[in-house]
């Protein structure tokens, strides 16, 4: 039998797109190494506007209605509702609706796929062949079929977090420190010549307290080592020491992935098609919104008689990368690129300028919820109202990667 979609991955991302694929009535499997219903590692950490339905946004496990961010020696007050999602909940809601479209796990890892006029054919682990008219790959940020045009420089967005109990609490109960770039703990020369880091803290009130230290973007990505003994040089530095240790975090992923090319006959989805996102580094949102629209888009393409996997891949690729979201990606890029080239001064002071406009400009930057007109009003705003030694840094990065900034402006 020959399916309608095969999904490789089963983490946030690929478990989305199974379950909205399995909401339309396709014929859908999974390949997967590891149980689908194992645990997620990670914590997830959105603004609650961001998730698209009320029954999403009833499965944040906490939720914080006072957020913070620290930077140029302001504190920025964020109006805004910030949560962590409740991983099992979200899980097992997507797992659900999986289950009620009868989707058949195959757990073990795909080797190698070969492309037919009318469907692909992937060979899994055990030399056993599953044939499918669509297959998506949402194998993470090294993906197993996807292909991408090559990068020079990857930036890593790189993080050490703590969840646990502390001889004082590092961050008052209730509280969201979305960022923290006060450097006092810090020497000069450590300020002046290592990666700028930050913090990102949230009380759960009862007792426990979730800290991590985080580097925004790195080329090479900042060792786990130097983040970690930052984290405990900055509780040490307000008398705060960790006590009980719950759960190690440890983040790596890459910032400035090139979006994959759009005429292979392979659909990404997550990591494997770019979808995080340069400003801020989140990702789980985005495939939650996204992943309806994909499986429509998908399924309308399935209608038309004797579709090849490319007119199929091509469908999902347009409505994940429209026109619009392609231009204000590389739009982010270059912003990205930008603040590499900053300083810890300059970091600092940019991020005061940026959370000093109007929160529906930076929120909706961050959220990546902007219309491109809006995203380019608020770079020109933020370099508008920023310092001279920012500003300079921003004119720097125009000259020094025109090509970037021409192809998010002119569509190149």
């Amino acid at each position: 039998m020959t399916l309608d979609v095969l999904v490789i991955g089963a983490g946030p991302a690929g478990l989305a797109l199974a379950a909205a694929l399995c909401e339309t009535g396709m014929r859908v499997e999974c390949v997967t190494p590891t149980n689908p219903t194992a645990p997620w590692p990670n914590t997830y950490g959105i603004w609650e506007d961001e998730l698209p339905t009320p029954t999403l946004a009833a499965m944040l496990k906490h939720r914080w209605t006072d957020c913070v961010a620290y930077a140029a020696g302001e504190e920025h007050r964020l109006e805004r509702v910030y949560g962590l999602l409740d991983n099992s909940r979200v899980q097992a809601h997507l797992l659900a609706a999986c289950e009620r479209g009868a989707i058949r796990w195959h757990r073990q890892p795909a080797r190698s796929i070969e492309h037919g006029a009318a469907y692909s054919s992937v060979t899994l682990d055990d030399a056993s062949v599953v044939r499918a008219r669509l297959v998506v790959d949402a194998s993470g940020h090294a993906p197993i079929f996807v292909r991408r045009p090559p990068l020079r420089e990857i930036a890593y967005q790189a993080a050490y977090g703590v969840v646990g109990t502390f001889t004082q609490p590092p961050v008052r109960d209730g509280r969201l420190v979305l960022m923290d770039y006060r450097s006092d703990h810090l020497t000069e020369a450590e300020r002046r010549n290592e990666p700028p880091t930050f913090l990102y803290a949230m009380g759960f009130g009862d007792g426990r307290h979730f800290v991590e230290e985080t580097s925004l973007a790195h080329a090479p990505a900042v060792p786990f080592d130097l983040l970690k003994a930052r984290l405990h040089r900055r509780l040490a530095y307000h008398g705060c020491a960790v006590a009980e240790i719950e759960h190690e975090e440890f983040c790596l992923f890459p910032m400035n992935m090139p979006v994959p090319l759009l005429d292979q006959p392979v659909l990404g989805y997550g990591g494997a098609a770019s979808m995080v996102h340069p400003a801020s580094g989140y990702q789980v949102g985005a495939a939650l919104r996204n992943a309806p629209t994909v499986a429509q888009a998908i399924a309308e393409a399935l209608a038309v008689s004797d579709p090849s996997p490319v007119r199929i891949a091509r469908a999902g690729w347009n409505a994940l990368w429209p026109a619009e979201r392609l231009r204000k990606h590389r739009l982010y890029l270059f912003g990205l690129q930008t603040l590499l080239s900053f300083d810890e001064g300059q970091l600092q002071r940019f991020f005061a300028t940026f959370f000093h406009l109007p929160r529906q400009s930076w929120g909706g930057y961050l959220s990546n919820t902007l219309s491109m007109a809006e995203v380019m009003q608020t770079m020109a705003r933020t370099f508008l109202a920023a310092p001279m030694d920012v500003r300079g840094g921003l004119m720097a990065a125009a000259f020094q990667h025109p090509g970037m900034l021409a192809s998010a402006l002119w569509n190149a």
